[in-house]
């Protein structure tokens, strides 16, 4: 019996996409997860590599966009509870399974996710020194759902037809579901590698604060506390710590640096603004 869908967008991301889909499913039962790669506008091997994968189903689309290629998941998906996981995450099998019984028994709606584990040991000291502070911000204590892993129960994927022309697709859905109703699993974790350096982490700051502010109110059921009440608590929290003091200015730049550029009116259309020096390494 299949536990889940899986559904992983994939542009351009042949360097990564079979690691991360023989990561996830190299404890699985034959038939436990359906796993459907949508490879969206590639230009590379990414289809090739994930077809490579015993019990992947590929989907290819010709438009290079990430919420095309949700949708055309979820057209071609048959299994609920569902998984939406980026292809450039680490996450296991045991998550994955973990997952799938936090959301398979009859509940209200819910949300789900790994506890996400920033990879910073390729990055340079200035990106560690904010990761130690973002990782004590409101938004990592709020019930965090996104950042590259969610999944959601079938009273859960109710809550929205398709998915809507937006860039934050994890900040959409997370907001779809108030604070009660999102599950963080704890003893089970997935992986993001942080940007090589400062500069890199600003570019996709930006974009993803742009997405996140672009999202209609009416999308949104949680609201959060204004801005100043949450800057507050957490200058509470790094004051407790005096270990973290030194750290406090990386955070303020590359969060002020961010915020700065994502109010600056666009001149051309967002790219995607990711750092490949992952997949780099990876084709390397």
């Amino acid at each position: 019996m299949t536990r889940m869908s899986v559904i992983v967008p994939a542009h351009d991301e042949g360097p990564l996409v079979r690691a991360t889909l023989e990561r996830m499913l190299a404890r699985a039962e034959p038939g436990e997860f359906e796993v459907v790669v949508v490879a969206n506008g590639c230009s590379d091997d990414t289809a090739a590599q994930a077809r490579a994968v015993p019990g992947v189903t590929v989907v290819e689309i010709d438009r290079p966009s990430k919420i095309a290629a949700l949708n055309a998941g979820d057209v071609a998906a048959r299994t609920l509870p569902r998984a939406y996981v980026d292809a450039d995450v680490s996450i296991d099998t045991e998550a994955l399974r973990a997952l799938a019984d936090a959301l398979t028994a009859p509940s209200p709606p819910r949300a789900a996710a790994p506890t996400l584990r920033i990879d910073s040991a390729r990055s340079s000291a200035a990106v560690r020194a904010y990761y130690r502070i973002w990782a004590l911000s409101d938004y990592r204590a709020s019930g965090h759902i996104g950042s590259g892993v969610y999944a959601v129960n079938a009273e859960g994927r109710s809550r929205w037809d398709v998915f809507p022309e937006v860039i934050a697709d994890d900040r959409f859905v997370q907001q779809r579901f108030l604070p009660e109703e999102r599950h963080t699993l704890t003893d089970h974790s997935f992986t993001v590698a942080a940007s090589a350096d400062m500069a890199s982490h600003i570019r996709r700051g930006v974009r993803i604060e742009r997405g996140n502010r672009e999202l209609p109110a009416q999308l949104q059921l949680a609201d959060q506390d204004p801005a100043a009440r949450r800057y507050a608590r957490l200058l509470r929290r790094v004051g407790r710590r005096p270990s973290l003091w030194a750290s406090l200015p990386a955070y303020v730049y590359g969060f002020g640096m961010v915020q700065l550029r994502a109010r600056t009116p666009q001149r051309a259309a967002v790219t995607w603004a990711r750092d490949d020096t992952l997949r780099a390494a990876a084709r390397a």
